[in-house]
């Protein structure tokens, strides 16, 4: 049963989406949402059962101590809400958990549910995948989408994967079926540095967000998160020749990939992209004004330690759908 008492009629409401697994990649995807949580003070209002949803010993509860109570975390999904403040206010709607083990087509409806409560006007869900990408490049991004119209209007690809998919791909065919627009994100990791965290896919998936909904996102310590990541493995290849030699080819061929896109109007559209991500007259990105929802509990649960594979024969995000399984 969807409960959303306290919840106040949004405004031009977005759900961003996310999910810890499969289809996260260095933890790029969940990190970006909840960077967007943190920053702007989200406030949990709904959170699956994980009862129906989950394999415990695959996703195991934590137990903690909350002043000399003992007190589990049982891993889920949650909903939180946020409000952008400034001249055009709107909020997004928040969803973050793992991917579920179970009942996928409920999960999605279940999710769909609170879609449809909310008037959420577009889903946009967030993804990375391991792939043949140097870290010393600007981190792939691709936006897919099932939708033929929403692929011309907001300059996306539509995807025409076929093959196994995750939580991503099947959330975003519900949401097509069921008639609520709906875009997936994907970065690309480097396959041979994809321990969690990435900021840097984390960053480059906040940077195509603004993008795509028009808003402006503090990013906080991120950028210098950023960097600081860079700088750590432009290190640790320093240290290895093989490494140093397998990420000079990947540099090259990335290089040789986008030569048809250094041209002067593709530069100018970047240029353009950071002025209107950094214009002090658009929309604000400072919370709203304070508190507008009830109290309500709840952390995240600990990641899950199952990661992807590498998958060799990626050198970027999949034109289509994005969600291509990784080869174990």
């Amino acid at each position: 049963m969807i409960e959303l008492e306290g919840v106040p009629e949004l405004i031009d409401p977005v759900m961003v989406a996310a999910f810890e697994g499969w289809n996260d990649a260095g933890d790029a995807a969940s990190g970006a949402v909840a960077h967007l949580d943190r920053e702007w003070k989200g406030e949990v209002f709904a959170a699956l059962d994980a009862e129906d949803y989950y394999d415990f010993q695959v996703n195991r509860p934590t137990v903690w101590l909350d002043n000399g109570v003992r007190k589990i975390t049982w891993p889920t999904t949650r909903l939180s809400v946020v409000r952008i403040g400034g001249a055009k206010p709107r909020d997004l709607v928040l969803v973050r958990g793992i991917e579920p083990s179970m009942r996928w087509r409920s999960f999605c409806n279940e999710i769909l549910g609170f879609a449809h409560e909310l008037g959420v006007e577009m889903v946009v869900i967030l993804g990375a995948l391991l792939g043949d990408t140097p870290h010393t490049r600007p981190v792939p991004v691709s936006g897919v989408t099932s939708d033929a119209d929403l692929a011309r209007t907001m300059d996306l690809e539509e995807t025409k994967y076929e093959g196994p998919t995750g939580i991503v791909g099947i959330l975003q065919e519900a949401c097509t079926h069921a008639g609520v627009p709906a875009v997936s994100l994907w970065a690309a990791v480097p396959h041979y540095v994809s321990q969690p965290p990435n900021p840097k896919a984390t960053l480059a998936l906040l940077n195509r967000l603004e993008d795509l909904i028009d808003i402006r996102i503090p990013l906080g310590e991120l950028p210098e998160d950023a960097r600081a990541w860079q700088l750590g493995v432009d290190q640790l290849a320093a240290e290895d020749s093989e490494v140093a030699e397998y990420v000079q080819t990947l540099e090259e061929a990335r290089d040789t990939a986008d030569l048809p896109e250094a041209s002067g109007d593709a530069i100018a559209r970047e240029f353009e992209r950071y002025l209107r991500r950094r214009d002090p007259a658009a929309p604000s990105a400072e919370p709203g004004d304070g508190s507008y929802l009830r109290d309500t509990s709840g952390g995240l649960s600990p990641r899950p330690k199952r990661k992807p594979d590498p998958e060799p024969e990626a050198e970027t995000p999949p034109p289509d759908e994005g969600d291509t399984p990784p080869e174990s």
